[in-house]
């Protein structure tokens, strides 16, 4: 089985998009950019790291990466879509589920409304590793606004909520019983109750979308359950929103393997989780036009 895996926000960096200024497929940077309205190749090629953090912009220019790689790689074969929060959006285009114009459309209203809900109700996330589930959850009940956001993985989860509490839950995570509790660099309390005003700015623009019939389904974050093409996505994507991403679960549902899992944007973020879930996984990530050449190389 072939598992096509879309990286979210968290991957950037500034430059990721310089190794695609030459390549064919760098020209869907600049549709990307027409179609929103925004320079897409300044903020890949050029943006430094406050620029390209802000939500907006750092939504919108993982998605066009993750467009450039699957239009380089051109993958065949796959059986299966999982994004990963913004990722799902990549997911759905490339299963067909949303064409390139919807998708980006879409990716910049994301965007721009998580921008004003985090302005409105300011937050952050960090990451909690080596918890157990249980624990974790009887931790964040001592708490008003901390959710867990992201399961990733076993002993890998992400915290959203206020500021506030995210920093009095670092400075007790001893006492907690907690290992280690990161901060992320992120904008907002993403996939927590503090979204919830994004919801009502993006609601129309899911409900003016068309959804297609796809070719291959796609996991979704909020169930952990994989979707055809179909109105269900308006719903699925606007409980995203505010709901976990159940990565984990996405992972650990799949049948018995092996199966090869391609990574398809910034970085290797997703296989690496994969890594720790399928130990009979084959593992890769297109992030440049030599990752193109060296899994065409080793491709059978």
């Amino acid at each position: 089985m072939r598992i096509a895996l879309f990286p979210g926000q968290g991957a950037i960096k500034p430059g990721m998009g310089l190794a695609w200024k030459d390549h064919p497929s760098g020209q869907l940077f600049d549709q990307i950019g027409e179609i929103s309205g925004i320079n897409v190749r300044h903020l890949v090629e050029v943006a430094d790291g406050p620029e390209l953090v802000r939500t907006d912009n750092a939504q919108l220019a993982t998605f066009a990466i993750s467009m450039v790689a699957a239009d380089a790689i051109a993958l065949s074969g796959v059986d299966l879509a999982i994004g990963h929060s913004l990722g799902e959006y990549s997911a759905l285009t490339f299963a067909g589920i949303l064409d390139l114009e919807s998708a980006t459309r879409l990716v910049l209203q994301r965007g721009q409304a998580m921008e004003q809900a985090s302005r409105q109700n300011p937050g952050s996330m960090v990451a909690v590793l080596g918890a157990d589930p249980e624990v974790l959850q009887g931790v964040l009940e001592k708490f008003t606004t901390l959710v867990i956001a992201n399961q990733n993985a076993p002993g890998q989860s992400v915290i959203a909520g206020s500021s506030e509490e995210l920093n009095a839950l670092r400075l007790g995570a001893k006492e907690f019983g907690l290992r280690k509790v990161l901060p992320l660099d992120v904008g907002g309390a993403f996939h927590s109750p503090l979204m919830a005003p994004a919801q009502d700015a993006l609601e129309e623009a899911l409900n003016d979308t068309i959804f297609l019939d796809g070719h291959i389904p796609v996991v979704a974050n909020i169930n952990a359950t994989s979707q055809e093409g179909g109105d269900l996505w308006r719903v699925l994507l606007l409980a995203q929103l505010t709901g976990a991403v159940r990565y984990q679960e996405s992972i650990e549902r799949l049948p018995e393997g092996p199966h090869e899992f391609v990574e398809l944007g910034p970085g290797s973020v997703l296989i690496g989780l994969v890594k720790r879930m399928r130990a009979d996984a084959t593992l890769t990530a297109i992030s440049t036009p030599q990752d193109v050449l060296d899994y065409r190389g080793d491709a059978t």
